[in-house]
């Protein structure tokens, strides 16, 4: 079994580069299934869930070339092949191949999808915006089965904001008939950036980043060429890290405007955040003041930053409440953090934070995606050596991470321990 160690308390200097989105990643290489002819994007993480839809994709007859972050997909043989296990399950985004296939091929079977253990996470929103499309969508054992003579525009009112809905929703309607909109539409730049891709491949999408999206069905969407946009998680990670541990740390490819629900927490807790074009400068913090966090769709403060900051609030004076309306069971790293002696507790949808808190190292796990990069800023922090298990669950959305933290003078390595030394939930 592979696992992270780190020995804590070295101080992080210098630069470091933040990688394409992954959020955008998982959904922009589905919509190549959309095109008639060969997409590239380039600029994506080199990740497990994107080595994954690459492995989906050549699947269902996919020509695909992954090399340094440029991904070349010809889809022209694709075909809808039933995709009800295996690859599928690995990570939550593989529904947006029911998007991309019905569009394409007015038919598709796609298992349930996998990725992180956060709690319920529906895709009924999904689901009806296919059946207001014209989709007929069954469950049969434990696949979706997704079935249309042909696809209509039609007004869809999401229930719930929701990314991976909006998303999907476009997927399907760029080549169906008439005018589909969706209002109460999520506002994240992922959802830009996935349109931006649509609109080069010829959609006709408007209002993407605003809440009601309009979209005029077209006949053929063709090829084109894609820069992905930097991945704002992982430079508000970064962010966090350097708040935490770093003694002046710049953080490269990066939109200031994506994580400024981030940036102004941390200068209400005392951060300076020094903000460049494409640059963030955080210089070392001497005293962290606690604060109060909720966690909000885009603009605010992201669910998926809400575990990193809670190790952030262990080193803050004063005691801080995290609140997550998003996802109410993303409180996994407070038991981890525990171990490594963080006053904290979990009430209902909140954990509450005392600090400062002098963290030590312990042998710990992550339990999915947000929680490890938690344990790792917690491990850079913490006084010892600290071993993180379960690492796939990093390795899914930050990419060559060993590297980019070496790269700033981490301590941090990764070794393979025998599988009796797993720690137990």
């Amino acid at each position: 079994m592979d696992v992270y160690k780190i020995k804590g308390g070295k101080p992080l200097r210098g630069k470091i580069k933040v990688s394409g989105a992954k959020n955008s990643a998982v959904a922009l290489i589905p919509a190549s299934i959309l095109a008639s002819s060969p997409v590239t994007i380039e600029g994506l993480p080199e990740i497990s869930d994107v080595f994954t839809l690459q492995t989906l994709l050549e699947d269902i007859g996919g020509q695909v070339e992954f090399s340094g972050g440029k991904m070349v997909i010809d889809p022209r043989e694709m075909v809808a092949m039933p995709m009800p296990n295996g690859n599928v399950k690995k990570l939550r985004a593989s529904y947006y191949l029911m998007g991309a296939m019905l569009g394409r091929f007015k038919h598709a079977a796609i298992g349930l999808p996998g990725g992180c253990h956060l709690g319920p996470r529906p895709i009924d929103q999904h689901i009806k915006g296919f059946e207001a499309l014209g989709a007929k969508v069954t469950n049969e054992h434990g696949a979706i089965y997704l079935r249309a003579d042909e696809l209509r525009g039609a007004k869809i009112y999401l229930d719930v904001v929701s990314v991976g809905a909006t998303i999907n929703i476009m997927l399907a309607a760029v080549l169906a008939k008439g005018r589909t909109v969706i209002e109460n539409a999520a506002k994240e730049p992922e959802i830009i950036d996935v349109a931006t891709l649509l609109s080069n491949m010829g959609a006709k999408i408007k209002g993407a980043g605003t809440n009601v999206i309009r979209i005029d069905g077209v006949e053929q969407l063709n090829g084109t060429k894609h820069t992905i946009i930097p991945d704002r998680i992982e430079a508000g990670t970064f962010m966090i890290m350097a708040a935490a541990a770093g003694d002046g740390i710049t953080i490269d490819n990066v939109i200031p405007l994506h994580v400024e629900a981030l940036t102004a927490k941390l200068r209400e807790m005392g951060v300076e955040v020094e903000e460049g074009e494409e640059q963030i400068f955080i210089p070392k913090t001497e005293k962290l003041q606690a604060v109060d966090v909720k966690t909000l769709v885009y603009p605010g403060f992201p669910t998926d930053l809400q575990q990193p900051f809670s190790v952030l609030l262990t080193q803050a004076a004063g005691s801080s409440v995290v609140t997550d309306t998003i996802y109410s069971a993303r409180f996994k790293q407070i038991d981890e953090l525990r171990r490594m002696n963080a006053d904290s507790r979990v009430e209902g949808q909140s954990v509450i934070l005392s600090g400062p808190t002098k963290l030590e190292a312990a042998t710990v796990r992550a339990s999915d995606l947000r929680a490890g990069a938690a344990l790792v800023i917690a491990g850079l922090v913490a006084n010892g050596e600290t071993e993180i298990q379960e690492i796939q669950h990093i390795e899914r959305g930050y990419g060559s991470l060993i590297e980019k933290l070496q790269g700033i003078g981490a301590d941090i390595w990764k070794e393979t321990v025998p599988e009796e030394a797993v720690v137990k939930e």
